[in-house]
C-alpha cells in the first residue's frame, strides 16, 4: 500500500508559466538562495538524450542545485502523469523525512493539477486497444473525435479536434473503466489544493514571449537539434509520447521527408510552440489563486511572495 503523504506545515513552493517565459532561471536563482532542490514539472525533460529540444538545465546549473525529474527514462519509453505523481509524491515523503525542501518548477499544467489537486485513479495503457483505434483513425480520419463527442461530450469540448493523443486516452479510459475522463477534469475544478502550495506564475507579455520563442527555437536548431533527433532515432527510437515532443516531432518529419529549407523547420517548430503556449495559458486562466509575476521579477521580491502574504493556497 502506498504510504500517505506527510502533513505539510508550510506550503510547497511552485514556479510555473508558459514555455520560454523564464521560470527555470527564476527557479534556479531562488533554489540557490534558499538551499532548495528542484523538481522538474516538464513532461519532456524526463527523457534522456532529449536535451536541446527540452531546454534542460545545463550540467553547470545542475551542479549548483540538485534536480529531480530529469533524465528519468529513455525516449523509447512512455512516461505519463501517473508516473510523475508517483515520483513527485515519493520525493515529497523523502524530503519531508530528511528535513529538505523542494521547489517545483515547470510548465506542464496537467502535472501541476494532478499532483496538487489530485487525480482519479488512472488505468494503464492498453497497446492493443490503442492500435485498433489508430487503425480506425487512419482508415477514417476524424472518427475518434466524432466518437468522443458522442460518448463524452464534456471531454471532447476540451480536446482539440487534431489532438489524437488525448482523444485516444479519453476513449481508452472510457472503454476500460466505463467512466468518462471528464470526471478527472471535474476534480480539477474543486476549490483548494490537496497539497498546500504557493504558486508563482511567470507571466510574460505576448509580444515578448513570441520573441523569446523565436530566439530559443533558432538557437536549438543551430545547436544541432536535427542531429540529436537522428541520433536518438537510430540508437533507441522514440515512443509515441516522446515523438510528439515539440521540436523532435518536426525534426522526425524533416528527416523522413525534408522540408523546403532550414527556415521552414524553424518556423514549424515555432508555430507548434505558440500553440502549446495557448494551451498552457488556457489551463492557467482556470486558476484564480496564482501569484502572477513578470519574467524580470527581482528574485528577492519573488521570494517574499513565496514566503507569505495573503495568497496562501492551503486546502
Amino acid at each position: 500500500m502506498t504510504p500517505p503523504l506527510p502533513r505539510f506545515e508550510d506550503p510547497v513552493w511552485v514556479i510555473t508559466g508558459p514555455t520560454a517565459a523564464g521560470k527555470s532561471a527564476l527557479g534556479l536563482e531562488i533554489a540557490v538562495r534558499e538551499g532548495l532542490e528542484i523538481v522538474s514539472m516538464d513532461s519532456m525533460a524526463v527523457y534522456r538524450r532529449m536535451d536541446l529540444g527540452t531546454a534542460k538545465p545545463s550540467v553547470q546549473e545542475r551542479s549548483r542545485v540538485r534536480h529531480h525529474g530529469i533524465d528519468v527514462v529513455e525516449p523509447s519509453e512512455t512516461f505519463d502523469t501517473g508516473r510523475f505523481c508517483s515520483l513527485a509524491e515519493d520525493l515529497l515523503r523523502e524530503a519531508h523525512a530528511a528535513g529538505r525542501r523542494l521547489l517545483f518548477v515547470g510548465g506542464t499544467p496537467l502535472y501541476l493539477m494532478a499532483l496538487f489537486k489530485g487525480m482519479i485513479q488512472g488505468v494503464a495503457a492498453d497497446p492493443e486497444l490503442r492500435a485498433r483505434m489508430a487503425a480506425r483513425e487512419a482508415a477514417e480520419p476524424g472518427s475518434l473525435y466524432r466518437e468522443l463527442q458522442q460518448r463524452d461530450p464534456a471531454a471532447a469540448a476540451k480536446i482539440h479536434a487534431n489532438d489524437q493523443k488525448r482523444q485516444v486516452r479519453a476513449l481508452e479510459v472510457l472503454e476500460l473503466t466505463g467512466r468518462p475522463i471528464s470526471e478527472q477534469h471535474d476534480s480539477f475544478e474543486r476549490p483548494g489544493w490537496r497539497i498546500p502550495c504557493r504558486i508563482l506564475l511567470v507571466d510574460a507579455e505576448r509580444d515578448a514571449l513570441r520573441e523569446r520563442i523565436k530566439h530559443r527555437t533558432r538557437a536549438m536548431v543551430d545547436a544541432g537539434l536535427v542531429d540529436e533527433t537522428r541520433a536518438i532515432r537510430d540508437a533507441c527510437g522514440f515512443s509515441s509520447t516522446a515523438a510528439a515532443a515539440i521540436g523532435y516531432a518536426e525534426c522526425l518529419r524533416h528527416l523522413q521527408r525534408p522540408f523546403k529549407d532550414r527556415e521552414e523547420l524553424v518556423n514549424r517548430i515555432r508555430r507548434a510552440t505558440h500553440r502549446l503556449v495557448r494551451r498552457q495559458t488556457t489551463w492557467f486562466r482556470r486558476l484564480d489563486d496564482l501569484i502572477r509575476v513578470p519574467p524580470d521579477v527581482d528574485p528577492q521580491h519573488a521570494l517574499a511572495l513565496l514566503r507569505g502574504g495573503d495568497a496562501t493556497l492551503a486546502p
